[in-house]
């Protein structure tokens, strides 16, 4: 799940003139309505415990979650805790995992994760920011992950290339680097929210907010979006077929 996408750079939104109760009262609104839309929003990533679920979202990088859901079963089964993992060659592994890109990587920090977790938490994986990106491979977005969707904890909101390009388009941040988004989600959104924004603008973002092609039309939220003039506009009208 890369950072931001091509077509994201290409729609610059102008800085909200919103003081920040108003902007925090229209997320509400935002939120509300999404979750009716979304009840049950949470990551598609398939996985039984924290450590399933570290692996398979650093897997995720720059591949479908539906792609990596296809190889995690596998390899859950073949690698069942951190030190099988953790003493696996990274040749063995890289072909474990060579379906989900960049396999090289991935397979050396899955490798340097889990050896860190056995080394330093006894093969359990923390359940503390700071510790998860002390990791190898481990950033903010990954630890938010697992934080929220693992053990429930509310440490920050999940950034991914959706979260990105939404909570701009929504006029959430004029920020334009993940963790600088953050900062403003968190700044809107009461705590107790963060890991719902999170999987719930997701959703949102491969349903109807797509990149190349928002459905405006479609949105439940268009009414109180600050982008949606703007992007319906660049939209080209519906043809219907002779």
């Amino acid at each position: 799940m890369p950072a931001r996408s091509e077509s994201h750079a290409k729609t610059r939104i102008p800085a909200s003139v919103e003081d920040l109760a108003a902007r925090r009262a229209r997320a509400r609104a935002v939120l509300r309505k999404l979750r009716k839309e979304f009840p049950e929003a949470r990551t598609a990533l398939l996985h039984q415990n924290p450590l399933q679920l570290l692996v398979a979202t650093i897997l995720s990088a720059q591949c479908t979650d539906e792609r990596v859901n296809k190889v995690t079963p596998g390899l859950f089964a073949k690698y069942p805790g951190a030190e099988s993992f953790a003493n696996v060659s990274q040749v063995e592994l890289e072909q474990e995992i060579r379906s989900t890109g960049f396999y090289r990587m991935k397979a050396k920090n899955i490798i340097a994760c889990c050896q860190a977790i056995v080394a330093r938490h006894a093969g359990k994986v923390p359940d503390s920011m700071n510790d998860l990106v002390e990791l190898p491979g481990v950033g903010r977005k990954t630890a938010n992950v697992v934080l929220g969707q693992a053990y429930g904890l509310s440490s920050g909101v999940v950034v991914d290339t959706h979260v990105h390009r939404l909570a701009r388009r929504l006029g959430f941040t004029e920020a334009d680097t993940p963790d600088a988004i953050e900062q403003d989600l968190m700044r809107i959104f009461p705590q107790k929210e963060w890991i719902d924004v999170g999987s719930i603008l997701i959703l949102h973002g491969r349903r109807t907010c797509q990149a190349r092609k928002p459905k405006c039309g479609e949105c439940g939220v268009s009414a109180i979006c600050p982008s949606a003039n703007i992007l319906l506009s660049k939209t080209p009208p519906h043809r219907s077929r002779a």
